[in-house]
Parts: structure tokens; C-alpha cells; sequence
């Protein structure tokens, strides 16, 4: 068996034919020796390696599910959207909710405001976590946010000030998600931002529940297609 993870990049289907072409070669296999290939995510469509193609929604389902069948609900922040996915005691999904119209709340937005104050993502998800100034960010529009960050950092407020307030206004997004399906614990976070330490302490504490973090976070879906293939 083998893993990795490689950035996008301009082309799904490219990205996608290097990697299975590596995790091939870790595995010690060659193409032919795949019985079926599933594909899943927002490059599924266009990846023509694939035998069939299935929804995150459902890939996420059955690799949560796998990893632990008592979680209830999935949070699941990405680059391109954030989503919850509330699931029945089966690994069965009840009803699931996102937010792909824009970059609020996802991956890519805390991304970008990493720039604005200069700092990779790694460093950001350490920060934020011995705040002191309770901060509120009060637009979650990519945009005006990066102009209050700017306007905070003019100000002189501590860093750790400013990330605990990106973090809250994910945070209260997200929990907004969860409200939508109805979710209850116990949660599970899948996805990059699951790495950000400093979020997920801020979203346990707006849940008032922790969040299963698996180290197999970021390839949950991966997984979940694995398992569909094999059925």
C-alpha cells in the first residue's frame, strides 16, 4: 500500500497521473496491476484513469466510517470549500451542507491572509493559540478581511491576537455548518485545515466537543474510494 499528497497545480488530471504514478511505484505495482481505480473530488471528471468516479460526500462517509464508526459527524475544510456531513450509526449520510460559492472559511482563505501577515501556514496554525486581545474579524469576505488584517497589524496588534481572530470567524462558519445538518458528536476533522492546531482548539471550544483529528485527516476521501473499490 502506499500514500502521498501533491498540490493540484494547474491540471487535476496531470497531478493526478503523477501521483498515481509514484504511489505505484512505492507500492511496487504498475498500472496494470490495478484491478479498479476510483476517482473523487472536484478533478474526479476529468481524470481519465478512473473506472468511476464517486462524490467526496460519500468517499469522506466511508473512509471516516473506516477509520472510526462512532463518529456522527464530519467537518471537512479544504482548500476549495468547507462542508459537515452528519452520518447514521451504519457510516450512512444523513445530510451534509457546504460552502464552495467562495474562499470564506476554506483553506484558501487562510492562505491568503498567512500572506498578508507574512508567515507560511505551518507557522500560522501554531499561532493564535495564547491569544490575549480577544479579537473579531468581522468580515468574512476574502477582501475586506485582508483590510482589517491590514488595519490590525497598523494598529500593532500581537499576532497571536490577530490568528486567534481568523480563527474564531472560521470557527463560527463552520459551527454554522454543523447547526445546518443537525451534527452531534463525536466530530471528526478531514481535510488540510485540520493541521491547523490553533483552529481546531478554537472550533472544540465553539462546539463545546473535541474533534477526532486521524492521521490519515487530509486522505479521507482517498481512502473512502479505495474502500468502494474493493466492494
Amino acid at each position: 500500500m502506499a500514500m502521498l499528497i501533491v498540490p493540484t497545480g494547474a491540471g487535476a488530471s496531470a497531478s493526478a497521473d503523477a501521483a498515481l504514478d509514484k504511489a505505484c511505484e512505492m507500492a511496487g505495482i504498475t498500472r496494470d496491476d490495478i484491478i479498479e481505480l476510483v476517482t473523487t473530488g472536484y478533478g474526479r471528471s476529468v481524470i481519465k484513469a478512473g473506472d468511476k468516479s464517486v462524490t467526496e460526500i460519500t468517499c469522506h462517509a466511508r473512509g471516516v466510517h473506516f477509520i472510526d464508526p462512532s463518529i456522527r459527524t464530519i467537518i471537512d475544510i479544504g482548500g476549495q470549500d468547507s462542508k459537515a456531513i452528519s452520518l447514521d450509526e451504519e457510516g450512512n449520510v444523513v445530510n451534509f451542507t457546504m460552502n464552495d460559492k467562495c474562499a470564506a472559511g476554506t483553506g484558501r482563505f487562510l492562505d491568503m491572509m498567512a500572506r498578508t501577515m507574512e508567515m507560511d501556514l505551518d507557522r500560522m496554525s501554531e499561532r493564535g493559540i495564547n491569544y490575549k486581545e480577544d479579537i473579531t474579524i468581522s468580515s468574512m469576505c476574502s477582501v475586506f478581511a485582508e483590510s482589517e488584517v491590514v488595519s490590525l497589524i497598523a494598529q500593532n496588534k500581537e499576532v497571536d491576537d490577530i490568528v486567534h481572530g481568523l480563527n474564531k470567524a472560521v470557527a463560527v462558519k463552520t459551527k454554522a455548518l454543523v447547526k445546518r445538518v443537525n451534527g452531534t458528536g463525536p466530530f471528526m476533522m478531514t481535510g488540510g485545515v485540520s493541521r491547523n492546531h490553533g483552529l481546531v482548539k478554537t472550533l472544540e471550544e465553539k462546539l463545546d466537543a473535541p474533534i477526532v483529528i486521524s492521521e490519515y485527516a487530509q486522505l479521507c476521501g482517498a481512502l473512502g474510494a479505495a474502500l468502494l473499490a474493493c466492494e
